[in-house]
């Protein structure tokens, strides 16, 4: 009996050395996440502010959004970087496509010799103004990522020379930069 718990207590050391020699450090670092907040002000008008949290320098971000007013056809009349994180970015695109009911938001920090980024932090970059097409009531406006052509996804763009712990990134041999597919959560103010 006591050789029994003996060798018993031996494997069950042994299992144990073994998981924690196996067991690996959780190298993921905060994840980085955009948020599209939606919003009513009248009834037939809404905006979407696009927050973004990051852990590290970004030199540019895709945000395609596919929008949608249930029975109403929606658009994306325009939208405002003012006061917003990337407000000194070099280019600060805004393509909508009523047809569709999609907008293309696409933002990079450097075209020339400026030193732009989008330093790690959580805030604001832009707000997009939506309204009703025929000018009927908007009920519940709802908002998803989706992928535009051609192949423009939800990502956002790190320099890798600013990264030297490389924690949610999946590198894409882009000319030094690293691209970052963030979680995206849509919230709906009451």
């Amino acid at each position: 009996m006591k050789l029994i718990k003996t060798m018993l207590l031996c494997l069950i050391a042994l299992s144990l050395m073994s998981t924690v020699g196996l067991a690996q450090v959780d190298q993921m670092g905060k994840t980085d996440t955009v948020y599209a907040d939606l919003a009513r002000i009248t009834d037939n008008s809404w905006t979407i502010t696009i927050n973004v949290t990051n852990d590290e320098n970004l030199m540019g971000l895709s945000v395609p959004l596919k929008l949608s007013g249930t029975n109403v056809k929606v658009v994306a009349d325009s939208a405002s970087y003012s006061g917003g994180r990337a407000e000194n970015f070099a280019y600060k695109g805004f393509r909508p496509d009523t047809a569709i009911q999609c907008v293309m938001l696409g933002m990079i920090a450097n075209l020339g010799p400026t030193q732009n980024k989008l330093a790690p932090g959580s805030g604001r970059i832009v707000t997009i103004f939506v309204s009703s097409f025929d000018g009927e009531k908007i009920e519940k406006l709802s908002v998803d990522t989706t992928t535009l052509a051609p192949d423009n996804s939800l990502m956002l763009v790190a320099d890798a020379e600013d990264l030297t712990d490389v924690n949610d990134t999946i590198p894409k041999h882009l000319d030094q930069r690293l691209t970052i597919f963030p979680a995206f959560v849509t919230r709906v103010s009451k």
